[in-house]
């Protein structure tokens, strides 16, 4: 794993932990913050899989 799949998924973590909150105290404005943390957190992971994809095919 490299440092790019490592910080997005954790970003994606933290990202759904704030979506969950926003829906339980039903704070929209947390929701969406959330949601765009955890997607912002999937593209990261998925450039670091893409990186690691390369290495492993040169």
């Amino acid at each position: 794993m490299n440092k790019d799949q490592i910080k997005g998924r954790v970003e994606e973590v933290k990202g759904k932990v704030k979506e969950v909150t926003g829906n339980i105290l039903d704070d929209k404005g947390l929701k969406l913050e959330g949601n765009i943390q955890k997607n912002v957190g999937k593209a990261k992971a998925g450039f670091g899989d893409l990186k690691e994809d390369l290495k492993k095919n040169q």
